[in-house]
Formats: structure tokens, sequence, C-alpha cells
């Protein structure tokens, strides 16, 4: 009698398990996460020469850093985004926070379908967006000249083509736009608020202010500090509309140059690469301090 041959079964632990099903994930977060950082960290003490191949990179040290923080265009451009991310960033919470106390007021559980109008600009294509501002802020026939006119009798304003005026008018783009995400943000956090507590205040005697400043604000401090912390770093890394309104060069006397805008040049007019990655991490170090900063501001304070 024969005997039926039994082959050895492989039988992976059970410990293994989780790490096999991430496998896929860790992989590609490797690949095309992990990995450009790292790159972009080691380009950062590179000099390099782009079209002489890899081969042509030649350690530096600190040297693209020391030349960054000495480069006038470098504190312009950050100067730049300072200013456009504080006027740009601060009046979409002070416009959308008491806006969606409104809308929250007003419309109820239906708050939803009327901040959905807000909300379109940012699911607008940028480009869409900045061309029609440009066609809204155009000296000759542009609708925001001919209404300051007709409201005020002021002469046309050259928006995009003088200094003084660029900067407000990528601000007023910004604001725009990003209003109506914050207004959803605000809106989404409201309605979890019970109304039992503002019954229960009202019973006390509480007026609309006193249940804004002792139920509202405090309910809402944990939304507000994700949205003034999405702010800050949109701001910071702000590119595409004053890319697209300054046609990539920054506009006159460069006033709109972000910072991003100047690593793109510095990288692809330039081939300065080393100095652009500099640039970067110069911008994530400001950028983990404002938000540690921004925590603290609303870390909860012991009486």
């Amino acid at each position: 009698m024969m005997m039926k041959k039994t082959r050895p079964s492989f039988r992976l632990p059970r410990a293994w398990v989780p790490y096999l099903l991430l496998s896929p994930f860790l992989a590609l977060f490797s690949i095309f996460g992990l990995f450009p950082l790292l790159f972009s960290l080691w380009m950062a003490f590179q000099s390099w020469e782009p079209t002489a191949g890899l081969e042509a990179m030649r350690f530096t040290g600190l040297e693209n850093f020391i030349f960054v923080l000495g480069d006038a265009w470098f504190w312009k451009a950050l100067g730049n985004t300072l200013w456009l991310a504080v006027f740009s960033g601060l009046p979409q919470h002070l416009v959308a926070l008491p806006l969606a106390v409104f809308i929250n007021r007003a419309f109820g559980r239906h708050g939803h379908s009327v901040a959905a109008a807000y909300f379109l600009p940012y699911i607008t294509s940028t480009v869409a967006i900045a061309m029609m501002f440009t066609s809204l802020l155009s000296t000759d026939y542009g609708l925001i000249n001919a209404l300051l006119k007709w409201a005020f009798g002021m002469e046309a304003i050259n928006w995009l083509w003088q200094p003084q005026t660029l900067k407000p008018a990528v601000a007023m783009v910004v604001f725009w736009r990003y209003v109506g995400f914050n207004l959803v943000l605000y809106l989404a956090a409201l309605q979890t608020i019970p109304r039992e507590l503002y019954q229960a205040a009202k019973l006390d005697g509480a007026g609309s202010w006193s249940c804004f400043r002792y139920i509202t604000l405090p309910a809402l401090k944990p939304m507000m500090l994700f949205g003034i912390t999405l702010s800050i770093i949109g701001g910071m890394q702000l590119f595409e509309e004053p890319f697209i309104l300054t046609n990539g060069r920054g506009g006159p006397d460069q006033a709109a140059m972000t910072v991003a805008i100047y690593v793109y040049r510095l990288a692809f007019d330039f081939s300065d690469f080393g100095a652009a990655n500099a640039i970067s991490w110069l911008l994530f170090a400001l950028l983990a301090t404002m938000t540690w900063l921004t925590n603290r501001a609303f870390k909860d304070r012991k009486p």
C-alpha cells in the first residue's frame, strides 16, 4: 500500500499579517513620499548643475543656507508672503465665523445648502478664478473700477500693474476663494453644539452675546485651531493665485513674489536647485514654529 505524500505547509505567523497588509502603502509612501523628502534635504547641501547628471553633485555644507539668509530677494519674498498670509487669512476667519453663526441661527439644519454657495469658489479651478479676477480688475473695462467710479467717482486703478495695489488685489482673490471653506468648517462645528446648552443659558437669563461668548466660542475652539492652522500653512505656501495673476514673474517690483514662487524661479529659471531646496527647508522650519505657537496660543490654561 502506497503512502500519500503530504506537502509541507507554509503558514505566515499571525503577528506578520498587519505588516503584510500595510506593505503596499509603506512601499508607495517610501517611493513617492519619503524618498523625495530625503532627496530634497540632501540637495539642500549640494551644488548641482542638472544638465550634467547626478555625478555633477558637489557637497557644499551650509553654503546654500548661508547664501539664502544673505539674499535680499529671499527676505523680500518672505515679507510678501507674510503680508499676504495675514491680509488674506485673517479676514477669512473674521468673516466666516459670524457668517456661520448667522446661517446656523437662520437656517438651522438646512444651513449646509446655503453654505454650499460660499463653498463653490474653493472647488473652482484656480486658473478660472485668476482669469475672472484679471477681467474684473482690468484698468479699462473692469467691473471693480466701474463700480468705484459709479459709487465714489474714483479714477481707474491699475490694480495688477503697480506695487501698492497688486498685493491687496492678490489678497482679495485668496480671501474670496477660501472664505467659504472656513465657513463650512465653522458651520459643521456649530451644528454639533447641543441646543440644550443654549436653552439652559436663556432660562438663566443669558443674552445672545453671553451665549456666544461662553458657549459658542469655547465649543468652536478646536475648529478655530484647525482652520487657522490650515490658513497659516496655505498662506505661507501661497503660489497659484499670485503666479497666475503676475504671469509667474511676481508683478511690478516683485510685489507679489512669494517664497514658493521664488523657490520655483530659483530651481527652474536659474537652475539653482541647492538654494531652492535650502529655502524649502527654511520655510518648513518657519511653518513648524508658527504651528507650534498657534497650538500654544489655543492651549487651555489652568485657572
